[in-house]
């Protein structure tokens, strides 16, 4: 996966999350877990005093992404901040924001300047970073307006929620359950549609993607008895999906979607909210998920989860999801660069 010389690139997240000490222990596990070359973007000082405190012998070594591919086999390679990280594991800190900032800003330029195939996200808390003055809702619109400069329009990105069980879209995402219905149009329904379909062909090979619709309301309106939404706004959409080609089977009532055999027909749900797609993926895959970001010009995975500071520090985090995200990191960059 890293045969052309390229590592993947992981930013540090919220340093006083537990995003520093996955990175450290998805190195440590990276022979048995098979993971393709990555280097980090962090201060290498602060990796070095986290893993002395956990106690975990891992040699690190500041490299240029062009190095990171030799060193990665007998140290974790970092490409240094020039932001100094002073953070306390498990005491989120505004004063952490600036580094924060510049992992993900660099880690962008470097992927699209084509030294990296993909870049793997660690959790960050937006409310830390709102305390020092961040103005984006969130890690993906921020991605999304990295993508824009230079005078491009910006991208729709659209998140994904993938395991091999299941994946998920939120057509809707960080918005209150009561602005739901006002926030969901047949457009951003047909918008969202259009660029999983394209995805799911593009970066995950697959020829003929089958999107499933969930309803919004119980047993999806249930002709109107429920609600008119799933009529009026949803329905349309999945018929316009259909006339561009599109394999969309719905409204579904969401209660009946998510069992074994109901998956085995679609190749990815799109939910109208943000828990209806969340709650089943969660149940099914807590541990493997990935969050991916489709929409975007550069390959974007994620950890499945938060920044955990109650358990940051501790070294007892599981890296699973931050080692599937960084495997299908890898996956997808191959495809995108392939001819």
């Amino acid at each position: 996966m890293d045969a052309d010389g390229r590592p993947l690139l992981v930013t540090q997240g919220d340093p006083a999350g537990i995003g520093p000490e996955l990175t450290l222990k998805a190195w440590l596990q990276r022979k048995e877990a098979r993971l393709p070359a990555f280097a980090v973007l962090a201060d290498p000082d602060h990796l070095n005093g986290l893993a002395s405190r956990l106690g975990w012998n891992i040699p690190i070594v500041p490299v240029r992404p062009a190095e990171a591919v030799a060193a990665f086999d007998g140290a974790l390679p970092v490409i240094p901040l020039s932001t100094t990280v002073k953070a306390s594991s498990g005491q989120p800190d505004p004063a952490c924001a600036p580094s924060v900032i510049e992992a993900i800003e660099t880690a962008v330029r470097l992927v699209r300047k084509g030294e990296a195939p993909a870049l793997v996200t660690n959790p960050i808390a937006k409310h830390v970073l709102y305390d020092a003055g961040f103005r984006h809702p969130g890690h993906t619109e921020f991605l999304a307006a990295l993508a824009s400069e230079g005078g491009s329009e910006p991208p729709h990105p659209v998140m994904m929620l993938w395991s091999d069980e299941l994946a998920v879209v939120p057509v809707t995402v960080h918005i209150p359950v009561s602005s739901v219905p006002s926030a969901l149009t047949t457009d951003l329904i047909v918008r969202t549609g259009r660029i999983v379909a394209r995805e799911l062909k593009e970066r995950f090979g697959l020829s003929h993607p089958r999107l499933a619709l969930a309803g919004l309301n119980p047993h999806a309106g249930e002709s109107g008895a429920m609600g008119m939404e799933d009529d009026r706004i949803i329905a349309p959409a999945i018929e316009i999906l259909r006339a561009d080609g599109i394999e969309a089977a719905g409204p579904l009532p969401a209660d009946t979607m998510f069992h074994a055999r109901a998956r085995q027909r679609y190749d990815a749900a799109l939910a109208m909210y943000h828990d209806q797609a969340l709650i089943p993926i969660k149940t099914i895959a807590f541990d493997e998920a990935v969050n991916v970001t489709l929409g975007l010009p550069f390959v974007r995975t994620s950890p499945d989860h938060g920044t955990a500071f109650d358990i940051a520090g501790k070294g007892i985090a599981r890296p699973d999801s931050l080692m599937a995200a960084i495997r299908l990191a890898a996956r997808l960059g191959s495809r995108r660069d392939a001819p």
